[in-house]
């Protein structure tokens, strides 16, 4: 499979024969099919489906597809990491091999030219949406995620990318025919669409609003910021100056008073047991986790950082 975008090339500006038109009618339909709320109305059911379903998508794209699988930063069952990557490809954003290989990449050239969405090197509509609508970026260069394909069943659902969602959507209808005071069209409308849609731009909102505008405690190379908005519908992943200074802890609320609810939800999981040697900077004041939690300190984490950015780049020329 050829790379979205080839080592020490720089990603062009979206033109009109650039356009995936499959993708770009689908985002606007999806968009025009949340317009049949004011049709269906709403009932608390359907609110409730809407909000559990939004949750569960963005659970499984900041703890599975970025914090287990994009940066490695705790350790789990191969049961528990599908579990993680399939509610992360609920939200149809494509397979984790594909998210995964992007956000490494764009980690090794954040807002620069060579960084496939950024918002500082081109613009804040190109940074949130223009990217993900060009044919260009429909493969990813897979040789970024060796170590994940290593797994087959993470190869499966890479392929399958459209399961989990076709199964979610099942699921609403499910719902909407069982439960009273609701409808399959109403749970739907609710529970699979608007939900996907606010999926989309609370993801799509790290990329550009994070990169634009907030606060900036650390100096790091690109230009993330911390966003308390992004944050609040993201489950802290607009901590994200945080994160960039440290890409190897899995919380990236560096203050008791920034409240990462990924993390929060990470020291549950640690303490039933189901994740372990989950990997924090020493600087923060945590929860203790006794043997499940491996603290370490700032120039830890960056160093594991480098070595894994030292191996991509290895295994990328290798792939060459």
């Amino acid at each position: 499979m050829s790379p979205a975008v080839p080592r020490g090339e720089a990603v062009e500006a979206i033109d009109g024969f650039d356009l995936s038109v499959l993708g770009t009618w689908g985002m606007i339909l999806l968009h025009l099919s949340c317009l049949l709320a004011f049709a269906t109305g709403v009932s608390r059911a359907a609110a409730i489906a809407c909000f559990l379903v939004y949750c569960s998508r963005i659970f499984g794209i900041t703890v599975g597809f970025h914090r287990c699988l994009a940066h490695r930063t705790f350790r789990t069952s191969r049961t528990f990491q599908f579990m993680l990557a399939w509610f992360g490809t609920s939200a149809m954003q494509r397979g984790p091999l594909w998210f995964v290989a992007l956000h490494r990449a764009h980690h090794r050239h954040a807002d620069t030219e060579l960084d496939v969405h950024s918002p500082v090197a081109r613009s804040l509509w190109w940074g949130h949406i223009g990217w993900i609508l060009c044919r260009r970026f429909d493969e990813a260069e897979l040789g970024l995620v060796r170590d994940l394909s290593a797994y087959p069943e993470l190869r499966w659902l890479d392929r399958a990318f459209l399961v989990p969602p076709a199964v979610t959507a099942l699921v609403c209808a499910a719902c909407g025919f069982l439960l009273p005071g609701t409808s399959v069209l109403q749970m739907l409308v609710w529970g699979f669409a608007i939900s996907t849609v606010l999926s989309y731009h609370a993801t799509f909102a790290v990329n550009s609003i994070a990169h634009r505008y907030g606060s900036r405690p650390f100096e790091t190379k690109d230009n993330s910021r911390n966003n308390w908005l992004v944050a609040a519908i993201m489950m802290g992943e607009g901590f994200h100056n945080n994160h960039h200074r440290f890409p190897a802890s899995a919380r990236f609320g560096c203050e008791r008073w920034q409240i990462d609810i990924g993390y929060c939800v990470l020291w549950l999981l640690a303490k039933a047991g189901f994740v372990w040697d989950v990997r924090v900077v020493r600087p923060v004041r945590l929860p203790v986790m006794s043997t499940t939690t491996t603290a370490v300190s700032a120039a830890t984490a960056m160093a594991a950082a480098e070595r894994v950015a030292t191996s991509a780049e290895r295994v990328a020329a290798t792939a060459e």
